[in-house]
């Protein structure tokens, strides 16, 4: 096993299972995402850099893309969802939807190659 599935196998249920729904997504998204760490939190990464992660807290859940500009876009296109700076909260009785999960995993893609492919031109 590698870090994302570990900690997705060790959440409690519910948690596990709405977690697991949107972790599930990254691959067909970003297929050569690689799951490692990022601050300290199981995540993919995405040519070396992090792609996005979802920590479960006490009281609820966030979904991190790792970038401000990405969760404010994303944030924009929902009602009813409190943020971070860095990441979207949510509960298990309110998930986040998988198109806003989407968004921000390809936001931050699309970020993270306009940035390395800026410093290779």
């Amino acid at each position: 096993m590698t870090e994302v599935t570990e900690y997705v196998a060790s959440l409690p249920e519910p948690e596990r299972a709405v977690v697991a729904r949107l972790l599930d997504r990254v691959p067909a998204l970003v297929p050569d995402a690689e799951q490692g760490t990022s601050y300290g939190m199981a995540a993919y990464r995405h040519r070396g850099r992090p792609l996005v992660a979802v920590a479960v807290g006490p009281r609820e859940c966030t979904a991190y893309p790792f970038s401000s500009d990405v969760t404010a876009a994303v944030l924009a296109t929902l009602d009813g969802f409190d943020a971070t700076k860095g990441g979207i909260r949510f509960t298990v009785d309110r998930p986040l939807p998988g198109e806003a999960f989407d968004a921000l995993v390809t936001g931050r893609r699309a970020e993270i190659d306009a940035a390395l492919d800026r410093r290779r031109g």
